[in-house]
């Protein structure tokens, strides 16, 4: 019955709702930030005004771009942005006026809006398979905008958000180069404190704001659910490197990003899709054509896995009383940004997680000060780790690791607290 009614309030919103519109974006550089603003409709009556801001911009880093690159990256943006809008109304149709797309590119971002919003339609049961759910088509034929093809000088711009992972790309690039920037967005206190403690002093701020009619419609009875974020970080990143001058942007996405979480329709819905080898594959190769030509752009520790990283960051003492993975702590404002509660929740399967594989390698004194709790403890939890652990259950749609690896983790954990002689509730399953 509850899919009949999700699935006819669907095909009611469609109807609705024809077409989303891709109108045009602005650019303005105004007290030393590229202030970025897009215009989007969905037909008939609603319009969205996303925001861009990138600090510490002059003119002469524009002159350096020259305007048909700068007008390019930012038109990208612009296509990566809309999944975050579109979703509340899943129009048919989606018409880009802002900037012209050839074939290849279309079929580029119909795998984006497949492939990366397999959560979303899992979550609200959507068949994207339905013939024309999804048409993408361009107006402006016209388009005079150009791929960035300067070279560019051989540093480092590292995605950071204070997490495990990220930490260990930072401080294994550090012993082998001092050519490195941070590249953050929304940074909230807690971001900014593990980036003071890795000591890198040259940072590359990003604000972006969501449009409040969109966390409106969120509350008020329009679709939503997850979206590919990495995704989005992957074509602003680009546009800060062609803006400060870096040829390598190094992500930190482990090789356990590329397990999928559920089958739905015949497809493997992966939370972390954006995070995946086939993501960072296809979006190197339309980086390279429809960007900037020589951008290097990979995840620097793709050979890992989650638990290899938890091993890793242990040895990195300095960030434990700073560091945070955990999501559930992070909101959106009232103000469309990022903001945080605390740095662990405690009651997540990504503070589960991280916990389980941090046990194996850390003393129970730096487990206290890393997490503030025992989460083993938490016996309300035990429901999230039998779906970690079991091969017959969904697993947990985060950025967690695979199933085989939490197996190991508590393989491990389970070694050390008898060998400690004190086994926690949530390793005596």
């Amino acid at each position: 019955m509850l899919k009949s009614k999700l699935q006819s309030k669907i095909e009611k919103l469609r109807k609705e709702y024809p077409r989303f519109i891709y109108n045009n974006y602005s650019w303005r550089i105004s007290e030393k930030k590229l202030e970025i603003l897009f215009d989007f409709k969905i037909e008939p009556g609603i319009s969205f005004a996303p925001k861009i801001i990138i600090e510490n911009i002059d003119n002469s880093q524009i002159k350096k771009i020259g305007e048909k690159a700068l007008n390019n990256l930012i038109f990208n943006i612009g296509l990566i942005e809309i999944p975050s809008y579109w979703k509340t109304t899943c129009s048919p149709e989606i018409i880009i006026k802002a900037g012209y797309l050839n074939k290849e590119q279309i079929n580029w971002w119909k795998k984006i809006f497949i492939n990366g919003m397999g959560q979303f339609y899992y979550e609200n049961k959507i068949d994207w398979r339905k013939r024309n759910f999804i048409k993408v088509s361009t107006e402006n034929k016209s388009s005079q905008l150009t791929t960035y093809n300067l070279q560019l000088n051989n540093g480092y711009l590292v995605p950071f958000a204070g997490g495990r992972d990220s930490i260990v790309t930072l401080e294994s690039l550090k012993k082998t180069t001092k050519n490195i920037s941070l590249f953050t967005v929304n940074p909230i206190d807690k971001i900014l404190k593990v980036a003071k403690i890795s000591g890198i002093k040259k940072q590359i701020v990003v604000r972006r704001i969501i449009d409040k009619k969109l966390l409106a419609m969120n509350k008020g009875g329009f679709l939503n659910g997850h979206t590919p974020f990495t995704s989005l970080l992957s074509f602003i990143s680009v546009l800060c490197a062609v803006l400060f001058n870096y040829k390598n942007i190094a992500f930190s996405n482990e090789k356990s990003s590329n397990e999928g979480n559920i089958k739905y329709l015949g497809k493997i819905i992966n939370h972390q899709w954006a995070k995946s080898s086939e993501f960072e594959k296809m979006f190197g190769q339309y980086c390279k054509k429809y960007l900037a030509k020589n951008i290097n752009y990979f995840s620097y520790i793709r050979k890992y896995s989650e638990l290899e990283i938890s091993k890793k960051l242990a040895q990195y003492k300095k960030y434990l009383p700073v560091f945070s993975s955990c999501n559930a702590g992070m909101r959106i404002s009232a103000k469309g940004t990022l903001a945080s509660k605390e740095r662990w929740c405690g009651n997540c399967p990504k503070c589960l997680f991280v916990y389980l594989t941090l046990y194996p390698f850390l003393s129970k004194r730096e487990l206290q000060i890393t997490f503030g709790k025992d989460i083993l403890e938490n016996r309300a939890l035990l429901p999230i780790m039998k779906d970690l652990l079991s091969k017959t259950t969904v697993k947990p749609l985060e950025c967690v690791g695979t199933k085989l690896e939490t197996q190991k983790a508590l393989k491990m954990s389970l070694i050390k607290a008898k060998r400690e002689r004190v086994v926690p509730y949530l390793l005596k399953i």
